[in-house]
Protein backbone atom coordinates (compact mmCIF):
# COMPACT_ATOMS: atom_id res chain seq x y z
CA UNK A 1 0.00 0.00 0.00
CA UNK A 2 1.56 3.36 -1.02
CA UNK A 3 2.14 5.98 1.64
CA UNK A 4 -0.45 8.75 1.77
CA UNK A 5 0.89 12.12 0.68
CA UNK A 6 0.03 15.19 2.70
CA UNK A 7 -1.36 18.32 1.07
CA UNK A 8 0.61 21.53 1.41
CA UNK A 9 -2.21 24.00 2.03
CA UNK A 10 0.02 27.04 1.54
CA UNK A 11 0.82 25.97 -2.01
CA UNK A 12 -2.80 25.01 -2.62
CA UNK A 13 -4.07 28.41 -1.52
CA UNK A 14 -1.45 30.10 -3.71
CA UNK A 15 -2.59 28.13 -6.75
CA UNK A 16 -6.25 28.92 -6.07
CA UNK A 17 -5.46 32.63 -5.75
CA UNK A 18 -3.44 32.57 -8.97
CA UNK A 19 -6.23 30.76 -10.80
CA UNK A 20 -8.76 33.38 -9.72
CA UNK A 21 -6.54 36.37 -10.47
CA UNK A 22 -5.04 35.23 -13.76
CA UNK A 23 -8.28 33.58 -14.89
CA UNK A 24 -10.28 36.74 -14.37
CA UNK A 25 -7.75 38.85 -16.22
CA UNK A 26 -7.13 36.41 -19.07
CA UNK A 27 -10.76 35.49 -19.79
CA UNK A 28 -11.95 39.05 -19.24
CA UNK A 29 -9.34 40.52 -21.56
CA UNK A 30 -10.01 37.98 -24.28
CA UNK A 31 -13.77 38.51 -23.98
CA UNK A 32 -13.27 42.28 -24.19
CA UNK A 33 -11.09 41.82 -27.27
CA UNK A 34 -13.93 39.98 -29.00
CA UNK A 35 -16.36 42.74 -28.00
CA UNK A 36 -13.97 45.44 -29.23
CA UNK A 37 -13.39 43.77 -32.59
CA UNK A 38 -17.10 43.27 -33.08
CA UNK A 39 -17.75 46.95 -32.40
CA UNK A 40 -14.77 48.18 -34.39
CA UNK A 41 -15.75 46.19 -37.47
CA UNK A 42 -19.46 47.03 -36.93
CA UNK A 43 -20.49 43.40 -37.09
CA UNK A 44 -24.02 42.17 -36.52
CA UNK A 45 -24.85 41.47 -32.85
CA UNK A 46 -25.03 37.71 -33.39
CA UNK A 47 -21.62 37.65 -35.08
CA UNK A 48 -20.20 39.89 -32.37
CA UNK A 49 -21.47 37.55 -29.64
CA UNK A 50 -19.98 34.58 -31.46
CA UNK A 51 -16.65 36.41 -31.66
CA UNK A 52 -16.81 37.18 -27.92
CA UNK A 53 -17.50 33.54 -27.12
CA UNK A 54 -14.66 32.34 -29.35
CA UNK A 55 -12.20 34.73 -27.73
CA UNK A 56 -13.42 33.76 -24.24
CA UNK A 57 -12.88 30.09 -25.12
CA UNK A 58 -9.32 30.95 -26.13
CA UNK A 59 -8.91 32.65 -22.75
CA UNK A 60 -10.08 29.51 -20.93
CA UNK A 61 -7.68 27.39 -22.98
CA UNK A 62 -4.79 29.72 -22.11
CA UNK A 63 -5.82 29.57 -18.45
CA UNK A 64 -5.80 25.77 -18.58
CA UNK A 65 -2.24 25.66 -19.92
CA UNK A 66 -1.09 28.33 -17.48
CA UNK A 67 -2.50 26.43 -14.50
CA UNK A 68 -1.07 23.15 -15.72
CA UNK A 69 2.38 24.74 -15.75
CA UNK A 70 1.82 26.42 -12.38
CA UNK A 71 0.86 23.10 -10.76
CA UNK A 72 4.03 21.49 -12.13
CA UNK A 73 6.19 24.20 -10.56
CA UNK A 74 4.25 24.65 -7.30
CA UNK A 75 3.64 21.14 -6.02
CA UNK A 76 0.49 20.66 -3.95
CA UNK A 77 1.90 17.68 -2.06
CA UNK A 78 4.65 17.73 0.57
Amino acid sequence: MPAARKINYLHLSTLIAVAILVGTEMVGASWAAGWALGGLLQLAPLVSHFLEAAFALCGFILLFYFMRTAVKHESIYK
